[in-house]
């Protein structure tokens, strides 16, 4: 099981194994990336003073440094200066009431030997993975699929109901994954296993109910002083650290609170597309050389499909984001460089960044004046286009949708199924096996959350929820992973989380003007064009990628006997889409990168 996570831990490998003569066994394994306290002294896995406690951690624990001194106060003896033994000696002091004081990124196992359990946590947003599986009163967990299916007691069983969750999302959600049997712990949850059976519970969650009384200048302040706090902590490191640059709101004040704590350069990493739609690049230079970063550029061509099979093994379920690639490639170039990466990522699902948050309130706003039937009328008129960034095709998706209700709406601006009927795509028997409510139903305790009256926080709490950690922190845990570098996220410290959600939403979307606060904060340290440029994304041009240097390989495997043979979908369905999309005359990039990755997926996981 260790060896099929070298990439995420390759300076070292430690096992613990407890077979006693009555009672549990528990068997500990780990793969160490070495970034604090390098020394032999912080292997893992760990054990306290008299060896009683074992624990192994994937991730950081960023407030280590504070908790520390309570700890040797209260009689704990350290032996290295990590933040695991930190950990360590918390939960001996709190139990598992441990994991409300950590501010980080992680996921964990501890095995007590003297209760004879074991407790697991995963952090706040779901940074971390912890995948496992429980039956017959046999437990097995670990951060990646690949190593969940070495140890050889799992059947390669598809679910399903997963599938369908996957072509609507694009994602499987926690607590499900693609396999029966096998679990995600869900973000902010522990769980605790002993001899009396498995308990998961959850420890936090942020509440978007209470708003507080504060002037629009005390938030941007209170805003830049979290951030900043949470950019610092975020620089103890015992190896090199450099930051991801788009040159978007949300990296640039990332590298620029980075610029002004660091005694040295920050090292900022960029990737980029030939097709310049696609790419910031020329935004970037801009903000590394306000900064005087060391800056690098990297262009990510359509033979990065090549690593799509290798994506495919590290993911480990079907995940249909093609901007995994990009990631993995900026994150493999960055490697080369330096062993830690901040980003940006979070900044949006706070400060709502997203177009879809002010379409959705646009949209209930035609739909409370009863006009959603006039808004369809009106989509029929527009041209349909092929280029996923044409304006006239995205005005035409926003009218077509705006009468649904909210949950339905949202769903088709987050999912990927767009308007493919699941009659016409899905055979019969497949449609007979499964709930097809499932999605929408996952969605709408969300869009119709009582305690949150204003929309905006209702689907703020829905992304926090959902697709963050599902989608986006997935898509970097496992392509930066897969290229042996750590990721860190200012923007996901929960402090900060927590006090934007405190914050009215008249100070994230205001006329017209998306992360009001947060640009309000940064105003006068990031230049006002790149506070203002509208949101590219971190798309890719799959598209167009299908209609040309991909053409061959998307019909060789969508259209191979083993793909049309899986079950899922009407064969005339699958050659009309590959048909129609590489010939011009619709764009359904969505649906078929999802599918590509889903028989990918079969191939290395379940045919195998």
């Amino acid at each position: 099981m260790c060896s099929e996570m070298k990439h995420r831990g390759p300076d070292d490998e430690g096992i613990y194994l407890n077979t006693p003569g009555r009672g549990p066994s528990a068997a500990l394994g780990h793969r160490r990336l070495s970034i604090i306290d390098l020394s032999s002294c912080a292997k893992q896995p760990m054990s306290n003073e008299d060896g009683s406690v074992w624990l192994v951690l994937n991730g950081e624990i960023y407030n280590y440094k504070e908790l520390r001194p309570g700890l040797e106060s209260r009689g704990h003896k350290f032996r290295s200066h990590s933040d695991t033994e930190t950990l360590l000696h918390l939960y001996e002091e709190h139990g598992v009431e441990c994991v409300e004081k950590l501010r980080g990124m992680f996921a964990f196992a501890i095995w007590d030997d003297n209760k004879k359990a074991l407790f697991a946590a995963r952090d706040r947003v779901g940074k971390k993975p912890f995948l496992y599986r429980y039956k017959d009163g046999r437990f097995v967990f670990a951060s990646e699929f690949a190593a969940l299916l070495r140890n050889g007691e799992i059947a390669r069983k598809v679910s399903d109901d997963a599938i369908y969750y996957y072509m609507s999302l694009g994602y499987v959600p926690a607590p499900m994954s693609a396999l029966e049997g096998v679990n995600k712990l869900p973000p902010a949850h522990y769980l605790t296993l002993s001899e009396s059976g498995i308990k998961v519970e959850r420890y936090w969650e942020l509440d978007y109910s209470k708003k507080i009384n504060i002037s629009e200048e005390d938030a941007a302040a209170e805003v830049k002083r979290l951030a900043e706090e949470a950019v610092k902590i975020r620089l103890f490191s015992d190896v090199p650290l450099g930051a991801f640059l788009s040159g978007g709101v949300d990296s640039s004040c990332v590298v620029a609170m980075m610029s002004a704590l660091s005694a040295g350069k920050v090292r900022t990493f960029t990737i980029g597309f030939e097709e310049k739609d696609y790419s910031e690049l020329e935004y970037a230079r801009k903000i590394s050389g306000l900064f005087g970063t060391e800056h690098r550029e990297f262009i990510v061509k359509p033979n990065a499909l090549d690593i799509v099979g290798m994506l495919a093994e590290r993911y480990g379920e079907p995940y249909a984001d093609s901007s995994c690639i990009p990631t993995y490639y900026v994150s493999k170039e960055t490697r080369a460089f330096v062993t830690v990466a901040l980003n940006g990522d979070g900044g949006d699902e706070s400060f709502a960044g997203y177009e879809r948050y002010q379409a959705m309130s646009a949209a209930e706003k035609i739909r409370g004046l009863g006009l959603g039937a006039a808004a369809r009328t009106a989509a029929g008129v527009l041209p349909d286009s092929t280029d996923p960034k044409d304006l006239a095709r995205r005005a035409r998706r926003f009218l077509t949708n705006a009468g649904l209700p909210a949950a339905e709406r949202y769903l088709r601006w987050v999912g990927i199924a767009g308007d493919v009927k699941p009659e016409w795509l899905y055979s019969g028997d497949y449609l007979g096996r499964i709930d097809t409510g499932g999605p929408l139903g996952m969605l709408k305790p969300y869009t119709e959350d009582k305690s949150c009256p204003d929309m905006l926080d209702r689907l703020l709490k829905a992304d926090v929820n959902t697709s963050l950690p599902n989608d986006l922190l997935v898509k970097v845990d496992i392509a930066g992973m897969a290229a042996s570098l750590e990721g860190r996220s200012p923007f996901l410290d929960h402090k900060l989380m927590e006090f934007a959600a405190s914050l009215p939403a008249s100070y994230k979307i205001r006329g017209g003007v998306k992360k009001y606060i947060l640009k309000k904060a940064f105003s006068g340290t990031i230049p006002g064009d790149i506070l203002s440029r509208r949101k590219m994304g971190f798309g890719v041009p799959v598209s167009a990628w299908f209609r040309g240097e991909l053409k061959g390989m998307l019909a060789e495997t969508l259209l191979s006997k083993a793909a049309l043979s899986r079950g899922y979908f009407r064969q005339e369905a699958v050659r009309a889409m590959v048909e129609s999309h590489t010939s011009g005359r619709k764009d359904y990039s969505f649906q078929l990168w999802a599918m590509l990755m889903l028989e990918l997926w079969h191939k290395r996981f379940i045919d195998r």
